[in-house]
């Protein structure tokens, strides 16, 4: 009996890692771009964007900080979001498509 509730916890350990890969828990604070073909969202703290037909979410910040409640432009080229950079929440502006925002 021993061995068997071993073997089942273990079991069990390895089926939650592979469905945690494919159905992640983490992702919060959905944002969809004003032209409705892009979602912006955070994960794990870092803010990420996705087509509408998913895909793989390319990673838009990499930064130790907590970055989350992402909110498009009027026109969906721009980000803002808040971020704990620096102690207290700030808000933050970046392109949508990543790097530095081109003002």
């Amino acid at each position: 009996m021993r061995n068997y509730l071993q073997l089942l916890s273990i079991t069990l350990f390895f089926t939650s890692q592979i469905n945690a890969q494919d159905n992640p828990q983490w992702l919060r604070y959905p944002s969809i771009s004003p032209d409705g073909t892009t979602i912006a969202f955070t994960y794990k703290g870092d803010i990420y964007r996705v087509s509408k037909d998913g895909g793989v979410a390319q990673q838009l910040t990499f930064h130790k900080a907590h970055d989350y409640q992402v909110i498009w432009n009027k026109k969906g080229d721009s980000l803002a979001f808040a971020s704990n950079r620096f102690g207290n929440f700030d808000i933050y502006v970046m392109n949508a498509r990543g790097g530095r925002r081109l003002d």
